[in-house]
């Protein structure tokens, strides 16, 4: 038996219960969780913005020691800490193929699997983009465990898994920022520090940081953000006026709403790259003329988990986090338990804090 936060039912509140999680099958590793953080993707599966088959165990991005590896599995041990990798590439897919794991055709396949039960009834649960860190102990594919690099501690890697990763890909892989660039960043939760951290290691001139709340100023220039602005109707024009009157040269937004996106795409320079790293609803629609697209010839791009190969970004990563460069700490707002999970959904609900992390 395990103690988890157990989604029942797509826009019900998560309950912690027991749950009996089998050993690892397989191919397959168990481990026990030191740390998990609270992604708005948790909140976005959890009222149904995203799909994921309930009941379930959510929480994907997490840190941990192995405790057991199933037959055939010869990469880890007991005893290894890893990162939860919530998107592992198959490697033989099309997009495999063509050096792009960040979008591989299987990597969403195990969340649609059951794993484990509930204690109290025997109904079977699935895993929260198939790893299902919010819980004590999980059982994942081999290859969705990642060696946790030396010199980082357990509980803050814990961050590396989604937030970090996301961020720091938006930054080198998708937008590409250049030293002495310009930068605006739209949405300070824990993705949007990430982001905000990389660029001031990619070394970019100005970085803009734009949140609904003014409480986030002091966490925005804490992870480098050079001037911080309050999202209003004219916060476009408010990026110019920082920028030096063009626009950023890139602007990356972290929210997933179809008006940031547009005010993000508005604050970029012509000939300026715009990536979408934010999730939002089938919903969410944003348009442009045909004449703006000519005219101001902007790259919009989307970016998904940071267009990273996990494998290879990590221990790139973590030579930052050793050097003090890259500070995970400083991006949690609340240790919490997993009891204290729906309020951390409310405060992003609220727009309020940073990265939440659950503590095991």
């Amino acid at each position: 038996m395990t103690r988890a936060a157990v989604l029942t039912a797509v826009g019900a509140p998560l309950e912690v219960a027991e749950i009996e999680l089998p050993g690892p099958g397989p191919g397959q590793v168990r481990i026990r969780l030191a740390a998990a953080g609270v992604c708005h993707s948790d909140l976005s599966l959890s009222d149904g913005t995203l799909r994921q088959p309930a009941p379930a165990v959510l929480g994907h991005e997490g840190a941990g020691t192995v405790t057991a590896v199933g037959a055939g599995v010869d990469t880890l041990a007991p005893g290894d800490q890893v990162v939860l990798n919530w998107a592992p590439s198959c490697g033989n897919c099309h997009f495999c193929g063509l050096a792009e794991p960040w979008l591989c055709a299987h990597a969403g396949k195990a969340a649609g699997i059951p794993y484990a039960k509930l204690a109290a009834d025997g109904s079977d649960l699935y895993p929260g983009l198939g790893t299902a860190a919010f819980a004590e102990e999980t059982v994942v594919p081999a290859h969705a465990a990642l060696p946790l690099p030396a010199g980082v501690p357990l509980t803050d890697a814990a961050l590396l898994g989604c937030a970090v990763l996301t961020g720091w890909g938006a930054v080198h892989h998708s937008a590409r920022v250049r030293a002495g660039e310009s930068v605006a960043v739209f949405g300070v939760g824990g993705v949007g520090l990430s982001t905000l951290q990389a660029a001031r290691i990619a070394g970019a001139g100005t970085i803009v940081a734009v949140d609904v709340s003014p409480a986030k100023e002091e966490l925005a220039r804490a992870a480098g953000a050079t001037a911080f602005l309050l999202a209003s109707d004219d916060t476009a024009k408010r990026v110019r006026e920082l920028t030096g009157g063009p626009g950023a040269d890139v602007a990356i937004e972290c929210v997933g709403r179809a008006d940031t996106i547009r005010t993000a795409w508005s604050s970029t320079r012509r000939g300026g790259r715009t990536t979408v790293v934010g999730i939002g609803g089938q919903d969410q629609q944003v348009t442009f003329s045909a004449l703006e697209l000519f005219y101001f010839g902007r790259t919009l791009s989307g970016c998904v988990y940071g267009n990273s190969d996990p494998a290879a970004d990590l221990p790139r990563i973590a030579e930052h986090v050793r050097s003090g460069a890259l500070d995970l700490s400083a991006m949690v707002t609340g240790h919490i338990t997993l009891d204290g999970i729906p309020a951390a959904f409310q405060a992003m609900r609220e727009g309020k804090g940073g990265r939440a992390l659950v503590v095991f």
